[in-house]
């Protein structure tokens, strides 16, 4: 058996798999499954490869995510993506692709139907057209059409695009980090937007709010009241989290949290604070 055609798309199904089900655990275990099944069919008999593959993912992410969602459903407190954390200027330039795999769109995602997902992803973020998704899905092209522009509104409707900038993104994390491990409430009113949202994940191992935490003032006093609790012994290391801004703190060498940040029109407030406690979560880093 020749796995070449497999290796070279495996990346690509590797990133569509982990927009469909948010967990890197997840995404390999379909990645994993396909590859099973690639490997039992008779391959040149396959005209378009391609478009095979990622039928096969699909089908096996839209199985997944109906598994999982009674136990997302039982999930302690607000649930967030496992991260991807990579070097601070990996896909900086690449604005499409950081978008389609920013924890706050996967968040939103989430509320999406299963197929609704896998049509959104598969269309915005790999290009293939309504009528490939529609036999990837068996659905109808019309069918598809439908559920594209009705993930594609519901997503737009909670999730706006807006300008990104890495140097201002850069600038106003180091602003956020420092008036939060350092516990300075001024400082924090002042790189906070109106409007900021707090979410942390934990699922209940660690004391962190059981929903998000909302407006300026609220924020702040909730970090101020927690900067005296953070581990004497923080690494902090600015990184691409999902490709938007992010950090990593680690406590004795060992990962701790993950950050991940939207930032604001103006480009020097953040708006959404996105905190990945679950050490299940940050056992890939």
């Amino acid at each position: 058996m020749d796995g070449s055609e497999f290796e070279r798309h495996r990346a690509a199904l590797f990133a569509a798999a982990y927009r469909m089900l948010g967990t890197r655990a997840d995404a390999e275990d379909v990645v994993q499954e396909a590859w099973l099944r690639w490997s039992r069919v008779d391959q040149d008999a396959v005209a378009e490869p391609r478009g095979y593959l990622f039928r096969l993912v699909t089908h096996l992410a839209v199985d997944q995510l109906r598994r999982v969602k009674a136990r997302r459903e039982a999930y302690v407190g607000p649930w967030l993506p496992e991260p991807l954390v990579t070097a601070p200027d990996d896909l900086a330039e690449d604005t499409e692709l950081a978008e389609s795999v920013s924890m706050g769109l996967l968040v939103v995602l989430e509320t999406l139907a299963p197929v609704e997902r896998a049509v959104f992803v598969l269309h915005e973020a790999f290009g293939f057209s309504h009528a490939e998704i529609a036999e990837m899905t068996g659905r109808t092209e019309r069918a598809v059409r439908q559920l594209a522009y009705r993930a594609r509104q519901h997503v737009l409707a909670r999730r706006p695009r807006r300008r990104t900038d890495a140097a201002e993104h850069r600038a106003v994390t180091e602003r956020f980090l420092a008036a939060a491990l350092g516990g300075d409430l001024t400082a924090l009113l002042d790189v906070l937007a109106p409007d900021v949202v707090l979410v942390a994940d934990a699922d209940g191992r660690s004391e962190t709010p059981r929903q998000p935490v909302r407006g300026r003032r609220e924020v702040a006093d909730y970090l101020v009241a927690v900067a005296g609790f953070w581990p004497a012994d923080l690494g902090v290391a600015l990184r691409r989290v999902n490709g938007g801004p992010g950090a990593l703190i680690t406590a004795a060498g060992r990962p701790f949290l993950v950050f991940a940040f939207d930032v604001a029109a103006d480009g020097h407030r953040v708006r959404e604070i996105n905190a990945v406690l679950n050490p299940d979560k940050l056992a890939a880093l």
